[in-house]
């Protein structure tokens, strides 16, 4: 347990995660990261929504761990990776939450995507 004050997602702060409709792509310096067809999207507040995409369906092996560490008083601490393939836009390009709080729990061992440092995110039809 942390002991950073946890925020539980409500009326101030909504949090959904529903299963993505489609398949998600990522890609970087035209190389395939990311490719799925069980990730989920957060939505969360006034944000735009977010691809989460379980690390299983990720190119790992392309993404390198970085010191980079933020938190999040609605879902815990983030870790962040960089894909050395994208340069330096692509530094500190991907996030995830390897322990995130309950109320969000379904993003456990999924990871995240900056569009403005990948070339394309993209959701295509179920």
């Amino acid at each position: 347990m942390t002991d950073k004050p946890v925020k539980i997602p409500g009326p101030d702060h909504p949090i959904t995660i529903t299963p993505t409709a489609g398949r998600v792509v990522v890609k970087v310096a035209g190389v395939t990261i990311a490719d799925s067809d069980a990730a989920l999207t957060l939505t969360e507040a006034t944000y735009p929504p977010v691809q989460y995409i379980p690390r299983e369906h990720v190119d790992m092996a392309q993404l390198e761990r970085t010191a980079h560490t933020t938190y999040c008083p609605y879902k815990g601490d983030c870790s962040y990776y960089s894909i050395p393939a994208g340069g330096e836009r692509s530094r500190n390009a991907v996030w995830t939450y390897e322990a995130p709080y309950p109320a969000v729990a379904a993003i456990a061992l999924h990871v995240a995507f900056y569009p403005d440092r990948v070339d394309s995110i993209e959701v295509l039809g179920p």
